[in-house]
């Protein structure tokens, strides 16, 4: 069976990463049949370290302990040499996972973990949101895809291994993490002050909207996801759909298998979903074993849409007509397979041994796929929250009032400028705003003006009447169906 993704890699009780496809041992035979099978096989049996290779690792060792100055801890000298084994591949989603850390992991893969509800990466060095999680800690905070988490906690991440970051980030239930990002477009780093909470990861969203259109949101491709969003599409065919959105908005991606079982209700039979080509340039093409639907498809996507988010998109676009509306998508096109047994000791490397195509040969890896209907969110869907250590007032010229102004306008109070200059303007603005929101009324943002602004924002963004990119694919759905109509 396949394991869950990890595009990057997990940061459970802190950030869950999931953007990977990750194929456990048993899949690997699965999805790309004996031949693979008996590849895999080999690469197994392959034999380890050279007697001098052994050599020198073993005395590297017997230095460190007889010399160093200190009591050191074996164990952690030896998962010390596997992380740099994993991190001179220079590819940041083939990880290492030490017992505490891989037994989290597993336990995600069941639906739920304690944390702040993100998927990460590493990049360079740099620690790098995938998405936010629907309904997570983080979303609710206002992290964002592409993201890069600067510190925890008054700590830097700066170069840190990951395992080694996502120590600092982890933390129980009701502890805060305290999170410096730097996002691009934003010249100084922010601070989020985020509660660590359950999250709970229902995969599967599904609502019928008017003109007989359904929507249904895949938050992450879950072991159980095909089976959700099987039943959740019946219930909407019985209700008389007449044409379906898709949003895999925000989806860092998972199991393998399961994104393929679900695709397959909407590419016709004999026809590509997916290639996935080995070290050795043999591709492997998963074809469907499926059916097209009668009823339009479209999908969402955007640049926290990844991997397996990909593959759907590109397989609905490519072998079942769909069109894709929304942003460029994140660009994960490879593949890894997790090792947990062979190491023994309940650690596990997830190492990366095939990059996966789109149906016509198409690398999205670091690209992404480009919409067909490019349709951008309102401004303030990524604004940056305020400082609240220092209050805002007239004639103050900075990024937090340029935040403070977004806010304004998107919440209908109209500052007349969102350039960071606090004029006459804003101030009446802000005057407005907190007269509606029954706060002292000095036109200066302070702690509680700020924090007044940021949750009435939530409730706009949160709201689908807002949400552009939504919008747009029922429309276009709505189009498709009085084509088809009038064609009867």
């Amino acid at each position: 069976m396949l394991k869950k993704s990890t595009a990057a890699f997990m940061i459970v009780a802190a950030l869950l990463c999931g953007s990977l496809l990750t194929l456990g041992v048993t899949g690997y035979v699965q999805v790309f049949g004996q031949a693979a099978g008996e590849g895999l096989a080999t690469v197994l049996q392959t034999a380890g370290l050279q007697e001098k290779e052994s050599k020198k690792l073993g005395t590297a060792l017997s230095l460190i302990e007889g010399n160093y100055y200190e009591k050191v801890d074996r164990e952690k000298l030896i998962d010390g040499a596997v992380n740099g084994m994993m991190e001179a591949l220079g590819d940041p989603y083939s990880n290492y996972m030490g017992k505490e850390t891989a037994q989290r992991f597993e336990e995600s893969i069941e639906g739920s973990f304690s944390g702040i509800g993100a998927e990460v990466s590493s990049d360079n060095g740099k620690v790098v949101v995938v998405s936010p999680i629907k309904g997570s800690p983080a979303e609710k905070a206002g992290i964002q895809a592409k993201d890069v988490i600067l510190s925890v906690n008054g700590e830097s991440l700066e170069g840190l291994e990951l395992n080694a970051a996502v120590a600092k980030i982890r933390g129980p239930k009701g502890s805060k993490a305290t999170l410096k990002v730097q996002r691009t477009g934003t010249a100084e780093p922010l601070q989020f002050v985020i509660t660590r909470d359950d999250v709970r990861l229902e995969t599967v969203y599904a609502k019928m909207e008017k003109d007989h259109v359904g929507v249904i949101e895949v938050t992450q491709f879950s072991q159980n996801t095909s089976e959700r969003f099987k039943e959740e599409l019946m219930k909407l065919e019985k209700q008389g759909m007449k044409g379906l959105v898709i949003d895999v908005r925000n989806d860092p991606g998972g199991v393998l298998p399961v994104v393929i079982e679900m695709v397959e209700q909407f590419v016709p039979k004999g026809k590509s979903i997916v290639q996935v080509e080995d070290k050795n340039k043999q591709r492997e093409v998963s074809t469907s074993k499926g059916s097209s639907k009668k009823y339009p498809v479209v999908v969402l996507m955007n640049k926290g849409s990844a991997s397996a988010s990909e593959i759907m998109a590109g397989a609905l676009q490519q072998s079942a007509g769909a069109k894709l509306i929304g942003e460029n998508s994140f660009g994960k096109g490879t593949v890894q397979t997790s090792f947990e047994e062979q190491l023994g000791d309940g650690s596990l490397l997830k190492i990366t041994i095939a990059k996966w195509l789109t149906p016509d040969g198409t690398w999205i890896h670091g690209k992404g796929i480009k919409p067909d209907i490019a349709v951008a969110q309102p401004d303030y869907f990524s604004v940056a929250p305020i400082n609240k250590s220092v209050t805002l007032q007239y004639n103050m010229n900075n990024a937090d009032v340029k935040s403070a102004q977004t806010m304004l306008d998107g919440l209908g109070y109209k500052p007349g400028r969102k350039d960071g200059y606090f004029d006459a303007g804003t101030k009446e603005a802000v005057k407005k705003f907190q007269s509606a929101a029954k706060l002292k009324t000095t036109g200066s943002i302070d702690t509680k003006t700020a924090e007044a602004l940021e949750l009435a924002l939530i409730k706009v963004i949160q709201d689908p009447v807002n949400d552009n990119q939504r919008n747009k694919g029922i429309e276009e759905i709505q189009k498709e169906i009085k084509a088809a109509a009038s064609k009867k």
